[in-house]
């Protein structure tokens, strides 16, 4: 019995509904990612996590972070009057210098630390503060409890007080005769400022970064001491310095807060002393070495046969004046007026020492052989 196909069925499409139901249940656990803790770090922001909340002066403590840049030096440091919603209270004068640390992140932006409790110049509250060295700017900051230290509390904000460059910044100074050897240049940056705002800004703190070519500013905090009232101005001067050997274009950059104020450009003279000096050392150097070598080869190679050096005595013995013979030395010694007998001794002791000095020095002579002038003269052939 045969089957013939009958007419197909319409095939069924799933509604839109079903299939938006379905886009989002795909979507749940990208979702999840996005809202767990770490999803910040994800993003590159950095984060900063302690070992201990609380430890005393003399302990130790680990610092971990990550959302980093990679490879980036980082400086850990314990900061005083500080909290991580106003940030440190004063800058980098609230924290303890001296006792901090630096740490480079992995590639992947991680890093772990571990760091010395001391106590800061400032009292609690106190929190771990991360920031970057070099390159842009980033920073983090980590509630942490100093057992021990001080409290009090924070200082009131200045309200709405803001500053502002009034007039062209400057830079005050002259190289001195070090720098033309490498010495690290230094300048004074200049520039007047004003309060727009319209409470007092109380000993601002500013930043002073330098770039070279297409690097980033490299920044540094600089604290001015005073009070800058509202509606008034006050001429600020900051310390300016490059490192040593330093030389060629420079890019003066001022920050206050977020904003940058003002930048200056600077120019500066290559140290030619420390040229002068290294091409003297490429012309000594290997003229001494020439010497010396010339000095061991002229020491060491050997001599030709039969060659001998006479060696000048050191000092040589002047030969003694012969004494003047015959009867004229002791005549004058004799008769010279007022000689004594003593005189006339020693004058015929002189003479006789001269005659036997003066036969002692020719040695084919013989005392038997000597010539005579009571001897006969020999007679030649011819002569009677």
């Amino acid at each position: 019995m045969t089957r013939h196909p009958g007419p197909r069925a319409p095939r069924r499409t799933a509604s839109p509904l079903l299939l938006l139901l379905a886009a989002l249940l795909a979507l749940l656990p990208a979702l999840s990612v996005l809202t767990a803790p770490g999803a910040r770090a994800a993003d590159g922001d950095p984060t900063v996590s302690l070992s201990k909340k609380e430890a005393g002066k003399g302990g130790e403590i680990t610092v971990s972070g990550s959302g980093w840049r990679a490879e980036a030096l980082l400086m850990l440091l314990i900061c005083g009057q500080s909290t991580p919603e106003r940030g440190v209270v004063g800058g980098t004068n609230s924290c303890a210098n001296a006792d901090g640390r630096a740490v480079t992140t992995d590639k992947k932006g991680a890093f772990s630390k571990k760091l010395p409790v001391t106590e800061p110049p400032k009292p609690c509250p106190c929190v771990v503060h991360v920031a970057t060295v070099t390159g842009e700017q980033a920073l983090a900051d980590a509630v942490f409890t100093v057992a021990g230290h001080p409290t009090a509390d924070l200082p009131e904000q200045t309200g709405d007080g803001k500053l502002a460059v009034l007039a062209t910044t400057r830079l005050e100074g002259d190289s001195s005769l070090l720098t033309w050897f490498g010495a690290p240049p230094a300048r004074r940056l200049v520039f007047t400022v004003g309060n727009l705002g319209s409470a007092p800004v109380k000993d601002p703190v500013f930043e002073i970064g330098t770039a070279h070519g297409v690097y980033a500013p490299q920044w540094e905090e600089r604290q001015w001491r005073g009070t800058v009232a509202p509606g008034a101005k006050a001429q600020i001067k900051l310390p300016v310095e490059l490192s040593a050997g330093a030389h060629g274009d420079y890019q003066v950059s001022l920050r206050y807060g977020e904003k940058v104020l003002a930048e200056q450009p600077w120019g500066v003279g290559r140290p030619w002393g420390v040229t002068l000096f290294w091409v003297l050392l490429c012309l000594v150097v290997p003229a001494a070495v020439f010497r010396i070598g010339m000095a061991v080869v002229d020491k060491v190679r050997p001599r030709p046969a039969g060659s001998h050096r006479t060696r000048t005595p050191a000092t040589r013995r002047r030969p003694k004046r012969r004494g003047r013979t015959g009867t004229g030395a002791g005549r004058d010694a004799t008769t010279a007026p007022g000689a004594t007998k003593e005189a006339t001794a020693n004058a015929a002791t002189t003479t006789e020492a001269a005659t036997d000095a003066t036969t002692a020095v020719l040695p084919w002579f013989t005392p038997d052989s000597a010539p005579s002038e009571n001897r006969p003269r020999p007679t030649t052939k011819g002569q009677a």
